[in-house]
């Protein structure tokens, strides 16, 4: 089989809030573009742009309601900094156009505009695009070094990640990555796919808490033509997409009872049934999963025993960036000399600034902590630009009780015993509150009566809530 060409798997997003000029001219650039998608909306447009991955080009109006388009180029800037904008306006103005450029657009016309104008300005856009595409390809021939060389792995325990990761790049079996949101799941199954065989082929990376519940097996599996209603044409689904490289199933745990069931038999048998179709079809893909639950609570949840026994042959368990601070001043350093080339100046971090950032318990760990480099980056215009604490400390998040107690159970012990502890510790600040320490402990209210009997410290429950109504 050959290789598919980049631009197969490229998309474009086309946002105006004239219904009939966004519709003409998505299919315009379908003469040319196989996955163009368009939204009426900047509100729609960032759903969009959150959950079709492979959108490289966005062109979009520069005046709508509620969420115009420079709110939505100022979400691509700070989430998709990998996708190209062209904002489009009937009211151009030198002033806009500036503004425009200034706040990251690749380009800008205006209405009207004819055919020819936009098919050459998205062609030097998708090629661009497409020519960083082969060269990150190219790259990654170069050995596993380099599949893992943008993961920061100072402290002991991330280059124990990084060395089974490795080990997992060369083996075809699946792989479950567990760690919590923003410590980097998908950045490590990038890495392990291209340090693998497969890595010139397909990564389709599928957030599965965003696709909804009665179009998940159409999504994953395809379907065909008048299989359901709304089927007009035979969809070909993610699995038949990756066929010989890699599927990333991020949040495998939201995925519906149905889809996990047809899930097991690709793992099983490498077997497709498309929606409608009585044969199956043969497809060839290494599954990545994640989930952002800990590894105890993923097993007898909403995810079957069966396929989580077939998904993790390899675990992989990424630390928060709390567990792991020794690589904060890498990180920080990687993401300053990043935002440095983006913005074109000197950046850098003063001590009494990294001390702020040591001493703060990152909830939303590597991702937050770009974040707020990046704030503090954007709100200044100094060259060179030194970041003080003053910069950093109204971007940090009030410290909770739960943040403080997610630090103290850190040390080294077993997970039974680090459990029990932050349920204990939880009640307490609670004053024996079950509500409020489930919310604490970021669990459910019958999550936490479930804990307390595995753990039997129901009875201490009690007497903990005893004791504080009686004094």
């Amino acid at each position: 089989m050959s290789m598919p060409s980049v631009e197969q798997t490229l998309g474009i997003l086309v946002v105006d809030d004239d219904e009939v000029l966004a519709t003409s001219l998505a299919k315009i650039l379908r003469l040319r573009y196989p996955s163009v998608h368009a939204a009426l909306s900047g509100t729609e447009a960032i759903a969009v742009l959150s959950r079709e991955k492979q959108i490289c080009v966005v062109l979009v109006d520069l005046v709508m309601p509620v969420v115009d388009g420079l709110g939505v180029l100022d979400y691509v800037r700070q989430s998709r900094p990998d996708v190209s904008v062209i904002l489009m306006t009937g009211f151009g103005t030198i002033e806009t156009a500036v503004e425009a450029i200034k706040r990251g657009a690749e380009d800008y016309i205006t209405k009207p505009f004819d055919t020819e104008t936009i098919l050459k300005r998205v062609s030097r856009l998708m090629e661009l695009y497409e020519l960083k595409e082969r060269v990150a390809q190219l790259e990654g021939q170069y050995g596993s070094g380099s599949a893992f060389a943008e993961i920061i792995a100072g402290s002991s325990v991330m280059r124990g990640v990084l060395g089974r990761a490795r080990v997992a790049a060369q083996s075809a079996a699946p792989v479950l990555i567990v760690g919590e949101t923003g410590t980097g799941k998908e950045l490590l199954a990038r890495a392990i796919h291209r340090a693998s065989p497969r890595m010139g082929r397909p990564f389709i990376p599928v957030n599965c808490a965003a696709i909804p519940q009665e179009l998940a097996e159409s999504e994953l599996f395809g379907h065909r033509k008048g299989s359901f209603t709304g089927a007009v044409a035979d969809h070909p689904g993610l699995f038949q997409a990756a066929n010989g490289g890699t599927m990333f199933l991020d949040e495998i745990i939201d995925l519906p009872l149905g889809a996990q069931a047809k899930l097991l038999r690709v793992l099983e048998g490498g077997e497709v049934r498309p929606v409608g179709e009585t044969n199956a079809l043969h497809v060839d893909v290494r599954v990545i999963s994640a989930c952002n639950r800990p590894l105890a609570e993923i097993v007898g949840g909403s995810l079957r025993e069966d396929l989580f026994f077939r998904i993790s042959t390899i675990v992989i368990q990424v630390p928060p960036l709390r567990q792991r601070r020794e690589d904060l001043y890498l990180l920080s350093e990687h993401f300053l000399q990043q935002f440095s080339q983006q913005y074109g100046r000197s950046i850098s971090l003063d001590r009494a600034a990294l001390d702020a950032l040591l001493a703060y318990s990152f909830p939303g760990n590597v991702r937050e902590l770009s974040h707020i480099l990046e704030s503090a980056v954007a709100v200044s215009t100094d060259n060179p630009q030194v970041i003080k604490e003053r910069d950093i400390s109204p971007l940090l998040r009030a410290q909770a009780p739960s943040a403080a107690l997610s630090v103290g159970i850190a040390a080294d012990c077993s997970l039974e015993s680090m459990e029990k502890f932050a349920i204990r510790q939880a009640l307490r600040i609670a004053s024996g509150n079950k509500s409020q320490a489930a919310e604490l402990l970021g669990l459910s209210r019958g999550s936490l009566y479930r804990k307390l009997r595995e753990h039997g410290l129901e009875s201490e429950s009690l007497q903990g809530n005893d004791a504080l109504s009686s004094s």
